[in-house]
């Protein structure tokens, strides 16, 4: 079978991915906030599937684009990104990732829709327990995180549905770009005191790891709530109204001490959960992180004594995830499953 591309159709982001035989692998990332203009969304799945310059190539796709508040259900969101595919990409096969791990025609998912939502994580861990049989994956997104447990060369998950995850801790709702920092974190210090934060959206996440040093600015393919870039002097304002202030009303290293409460905060909530699934593993278990906030999910490992396989060292079937192309875990796992 010829090349296949690999998709990942999510609310703030679309992606694609192409695996050749020799393992190398070319990717395409362009925001786009599905909850903005829906209607251009086949444009923009057009466009990231376009630029991969494959004309004839089929499609395997998967979609997280549901759940935005732009759709009253996700059944209902999931039917409206598969017709966008399919005006997208006239004449192209399309398959669609199941939570049940299988690939399947347009019409099974059209029937079936909610059997194809949020099942980005399973194409990432089928690819993943080919080749790394005892493994825990850790996929820290723009949004959310994964963990996902791989036990004898099985994806081991307890949950399918986001609420079964969500509760199993194999699902954190935090990221390295789009997590409001007011539903990070109560507080935050201030001259050394902890000082409540308003609950409104004036900062992300990234705004936080934009002053750490723990993103480019080339990384945060988000929009900021102010709809102003990633100056340093615009992402000091957005995390000093965390407080309600300016930053010439704060002390120069308070807003430095909100960031690393933001980013202390993520580190926490993600090795609570990961505790929680590395206790399902066996001793020793390493975890694989990718993600552009792999680096968090990095320091809960090291918090939980859970060793992690440096990208230099993956197995040959988990190495096209090493570097950025594990920014776009899902869509690289897509277009290997999907040429099999």
């Amino acid at each position: 079978m010829g090349p296949v591309i690999g998709l990942d159709v999510g609310g703030a982001n679309t992606k694609a991915a192409v695996v050749d035989d020799g393992g190398n692998v070319r990717i395409v990332s362009e925001p786009f906030e599905v909850w903005r203009e829906p209607e251009a969304l086949p444009a923009a799945i057009g466009s990231v599937v376009g630029r991969l310059d494959l004309d004839r190539a089929a499609v395997a796709l998967t979609t997280t684009a549901e759940l935005v508040d732009v759709f009253a259900s996700k059944r209902e969101g999931v039917l409206y990104v598969l017709d966008a595919a399919r005006r997208a990409l006239p004449g192209r096969t399309l398959r669609v990732m199941t939570t049940a791990g299988e690939l399947v025609g347009l019409g099974h998912a059209r029937a079936a829709p909610l059997e194809c939502a949020a099942a980005n994580w399973v194409a990432t861990s089928l690819m993943l327990a080919r080749s790394v049989p005892e493994a825990i994956l850790l996929d820290c997104g723009g949004t959310t995180t994964d963990l996902i447990p791989i036990v004898a060369g099985k994806v081991a998950a307890r949950g399918r549905t986001d609420v079964e995850r969500l509760l199993e801790g194999e699902l954190v709702y935090t990221g390295a770009l789009r997590t409001n920092v007011a539903a990070a974190l109560p507080d935050v210090p201030i001259g050394g005191q902890p000082c409540s934060v308003a609950s409104e959206l004036f900062a992300i996440s990234a705004d936080a790891h934009l002053l750490l040093g723990n993103l480019a600015p080339e990384q945060c393919t988000c929009s900021f709530p102010d709809d102003r870039g990633t100056a340093l002097a615009e992402v000091r304002a957005r995390l000093a109204r965390v407080v309600c202030a300016d930053p010439e009303q704060l002390a120069h290293d308070d807003i430095e001490a909100i960031a690393a409460a933001v980013e202390e905060a993520q580190v926490t909530s993600i090795a609570a959960a990961l505790a929680r699934v590395a206790a399902r593993t066996p001793a020793g278990t390493g975890a694989i992180a990718v993600g552009v906030g792999a680096f968090l999910a990095r320091a809960a490992a090291a918090r939980c004594g859970v060793p992690v396989h440096p990208d230099s060292v993956l197995p040959a079937g988990a190495s096209p995830l090493a570097g950025r192309s594990g920014e776009v875990a899902a869509a690289v796992a897509l277009s290997v499953l999907g040429r099999e």
